[in-house]
């Protein structure tokens, strides 16, 4: 087996002025600095293998009499393992990864069907489209430093994609949970829900895969003054609402099923920035989702426009509005990357890195009693693809425990195994 270096390596951290440089220019100018899971304000983390469980439960009894991670924590996860999906708590992963064998197609299952339709911005009325000129980003407001100034942001048309994904144990007429994922749909995710529906692992489960809107591949769509950014990262319950209007019923339509009402059956599950949407989805409208699952959410300063309200955008999320709010019925599974986006951006703010703010969701929902888990994966960057290859069944397993799941059929054979363990390569 092959295993890689030690996840305590050298920081890396280039000292550069970027203060004049877009925010795109200025991450790519820079590496991210790797960040160790002993750092001031990182989580107790617990190493996944085989007696997680039972030190998570240990951990969770002596909660209250625990501070931050202070000692040496130069531990790791077992190659391939990820968290146990039927307790809570803060974990670390890697940096030896295998892909999960729920990933491989297994002829034995049932397989469901996915059905397609396209969204005019035309036709919205919540989102008429917006779009930011190539190669641009913005400058500081000198009256602002929470925020940026992008003239090059302007009325654009669009058309996006949805899809549906219909488990083939959808019983007609009945009202099915689901989960609306962000940025499209990943067509991967069909062979998992499969096999793990099959096997009675999670209930029978639609997706409706949402695009952010398609535009000439020149121009940058995401972030400050993009269509993207302003969907994701608006700190309001306006994206939920547009979902529900706007594209739900045509997914019913068009996929010939009924989406429950119920909020225990619905979830939401995005990356970055997509990560940051699925929990202002569920935080605004808790009276319509749940469930939450992200990866590298950014929960970070990226709103825009500007709101007074929530002035320091989406890490305003752990900074106030969890602490200072009664707790909500949600149920929420983050992870990040060690190196992870650390984004020094020309604003300055000192609310732009990735890994402080999902450190920071995990102990402030801790301390409020939420039902989360935090993911800490080593060797791993911003949305690592081969940590979702690892970690995706195990957390879509963890974020519906408590739904009832019908056994009245026999589950099929399991999938195969896994090939052999990998480390961090392909990161998207």
């Amino acid at each position: 087996m092959k295993t890689s270096p030690s996840p305590l390596r050298l920081i890396v951290l280039l000292v550069a002025t970027f203060s004049a440089l877009p925010v795109s220019i200025a991450t790519a100018a820079a590496p991210n600095p790797v960040r160790l899971p002993n750092q001031p304000g990182t989580p107790l983390l617990i190493p996944a293998g085989p007696d997680a469980e039972a030190q998570a439960r240990a951990v969770e009894k002596l909660r209250s009499h625990l501070a931050d991670a202070t000692a040496d924590q130069t531990v790791h996860g077992a190659p391939g393992a990820s968290p146990p999906v039927n307790v809570d708590g803060d974990f670390i992963i890697g940096p030896t990864y295998v892909t999960a064998p729920e990933r491989t197609a297994n002829p034995a299952v049932p397989k469901g069907r996915t059905f397609r339709f396209t969204l005019k911005s035309a036709d919205s009325k919540f989102y008429p489209g917006i779009a930011r000129d190539p190669d641009t980003l913005g400058t500081p407001d000198p009256n602002n430093r929470f925020t940026l100034l992008v003239p090059a942001s302007h009325p654009m048309a669009f058309s996006r994609q949805v899809t549906v994904y219909v488990p083939a144990q959808y019983v007609p007429g009945t009202a099915a949970p689901f989960m609306v994922t962000a940025d499209g749909y990943d067509g991967s995710l069909s062979t998992i829900l499969d096999n793990m529906i099959a096997a009675h692992r999670l209930p029978p489960l639609v997706v409706v895969g949402i695009s952010p809107g398609s535009f000439p591949a020149a121009l940058h769509n995401d972030a400050q003054g993009s269509e993207r950014g302003l969907e994701y990262d608006t700190m309001s319950g306006k994206y939920a609402e547009f979902v529900e209007a706007e594209v739900l019923p045509v997914a019913e339509k068009t996929a010939g099923v009924k989406l429950t009402k119920d909020p225990e059956g619905r979830a939401t599950y995005g990356s970055s920035s997509g990560g940051s949407a699925a929990m202002i989805m569920a935080w605004y409208h808790p009276e319509l989702y749940h469930r939450v699952l992200t990866y590298s959410g950014t929960y970070v300063n990226q709103q825009w426009p500007f709101n007074p309200e929530t002035p320091h955008g989406a890490w305003g999320l752990h900074e106030k509005l969890i602490p200072e709010s009664p707790a909500q019925p949600l149920r929420i599974w983050m992870e990040v990357g060690d190196t992870d986006n650390y984004n020094r951006n020309a604003l300055r703010d000192d609310l732009h890195d990735w890994v402080v703010a999902n450190q920071h969701m995990a102990v402030v929902l801790r301390a409020k009693g939420y039902h989360y888990q935090l993911v800490f994966a080593l060797h791993a960057g911003h949305t690592d693809r081969t940590v979702r290859d690892q970690t995706l069944p195990q957390s879509l397993e963890w974020l519906w425990q408590g739904y009832p799941i019908a056994k009245d059929t026999p589950a099929p054979a399991s999938a195969p195994t896994s090939a052999a363990p990998t480390t961090p390569a392909n990161r998207s």
